[in-house]
């Protein structure tokens, strides 16, 4: 295991993280810099949704520190799950988009010409310019996500946590929205994205972190995301180790 460094954004060292002095991981240490993304994956109920309050501050470790560059917690732009969004909320497109510039408005609560100016480049960023009026109610899955990723884009946040983005998008969606988190992490934001797409991890994280049986891994990708560990830490059975390696042995016969 690759444990937290110093000089890093975020550091996490020998976390034991669960509920009501029950442990649920043991020994969780990483490192977040800036311009890091950091994949996240493990089975359901691997620690995941733990470790994602744990961060946002709202569940404390039971033992371990988390370290944060500035002595303190900065600001964090977190785009939760869509079951935790209610779409019969009566707002535009729009509106959802401006609420990420709220913790910036100073005591009056007042959109000025940069804040409209950052929203119109966050919904066109986000493909949802077209549909800038149009009720959340009538918006399909992926173009609440994207809304809410022009949401994530208005809060301006050198810390970004993006908790499952893909669930209920297509291939295409979640390629585009893979580029604005390549954009972040470019920009010199730190990104750290709880997913479960593979191949998503490989290519557009610099660090992955594989939760499963209590054990938490941390370094490259490649190191970290290997077959015995994924099986190892049940993210994979066997059967669909087997069936994968079969599938892509298959698409590079078919290729070649």
């Amino acid at each position: 295991m690759t444990h937290a460094s110093s000089g890093a954004a975020l550091a996490a060292v020998g976390l034991e993280l669960g509920y009501r002095d029950v442990p649920l991981l043991r020994d969780v240490s990483f490192a977040l810099h800036a311009g890091d993304v950091l994949a996240v994956l493990g089975h359901n109920g691997s620690g995941k949704t733990t470790l994602v309050k744990t961060l946002l501050g709202v569940l404390p470790p039971l033992s371990g520190a988390l370290r944060w560059a500035a002595g303190r917690p900065p600001p964090i732009a977190y785009l939760g799950q869509l079951t935790e969004f209610d779409r019969r909320f009566p707002i535009r497109v729009r509106d959802l988009a401006a609420m990420g510039a709220w913790r910036g408005l100073g005591w009056r609560r007042t959109i000025d010409a940069g804040h409209r100016r950052l929203i119109a480049q966050a919904l066109e960023r986000t493909g949802v310019a077209a549909i800038a009026d149009r009720p959340l109610h009538e918006l399909s899955s992926g173009q609440l996500q994207r809304a809410l990723f022009a949401r994530t884009i208005v809060q301006d946040a050198q810390v970004i946590l993006l908790d499952e983005p893909f669930a209920a998008v297509d291939q295409s969606t979640e390629a585009e929205l893979l580029t604005l988190i390549d954009g972040w992490a470019a920009d010199g934001r730190a990104v750290v994205l709880v997913l479960h797409d593979l191949s998503a991890a490989l290519e557009h994280a610099r660090r992955a972190l594989l939760l499963g049986g209590g054990v938490a891994r941390f370094g490259d990708p490649p190191q970290v995301l290997t077959s015995e560990n994924l099986v190892g830490q049940g993210y994979l059975s066997a059967p669909q180790l087997r069936w994968l390696a079969g599938a892509v042995g298959a698409g590079a016969r078919a290729d070649a």
